[in-house]
């Protein structure tokens, strides 16, 4: 299993289909997430924030009968609303990407996040936003502040410090 990159969204299907694969990787192996991810994104039609926020119930359904993706009716109907949450919050601040600038520092945005995103606590908070770019705190001291071993976090966090010092950056 490869450890996840960070990337440099191009659209907001990136910011969903980030955010989703925090979701669903929660309580579970990232192995598991990570072997099924061709199918959730063909499930969730590329996560198009616009295409998934318009999914019905029949939609819901449809999925929890899908076996090639993980079947959690919270994790579904999450993703569901967290794509109508993007979308609403472009329109409320210009871009989805000015909303996560509206904020001047990470603990201010995370709180605004776990507030208006489902399945969005602290560790999955920090994997979307390191994951996407966007400055978050030395991830040594902000370990300390929340519960549990993280080792994947950890092994994901050391992978981008290598590949940022082979680039120079």
């Amino acid at each position: 299993m490869s450890i996840p990159e960070r990337i440099k969204p191009q659209a907001l299907s990136d910011y969903l289909e980030i955010m989703s694969k925090a979701v669903f990787q929660a309580g579970v192996s990232w192995k598991l997430i990570d072997n099924k991810w061709d199918a959730f994104r063909e499930v969730f039609h590329g996560f198009d924030p616009v295409r998934v926020s318009a999914f019905t119930a029949a939609d819901v359904e449809r999925l929890m009968a899908d076996e090639r993706i993980l079947r959690s009716r919270k994790k579904i109907e999450g993703t569901i609303k967290n794509a109508t949450a993007i979308i609403e919050l472009g329109k409320e601040f210009g871009s989805f990407d000015k909303y996560l600038r509206s904020k001047s520092e990470y603990k201010k945005l995370a709180a605004d996040m776990r507030k208006r995103f489902k399945f969005m606590g602290d560790l999955n908070v920090y994997y979307f936003l390191f994951r996407i770019g966007q400055p978050v705190p030395n991830f040594e001291e902000w370990l300390t502040t929340i519960d549990g071993d993280h080792p994947k976090m950890r092994e994901m966090v050391d992978l981008a410090r290598e590949t940022d010092a082979k680039a120079g950056t």
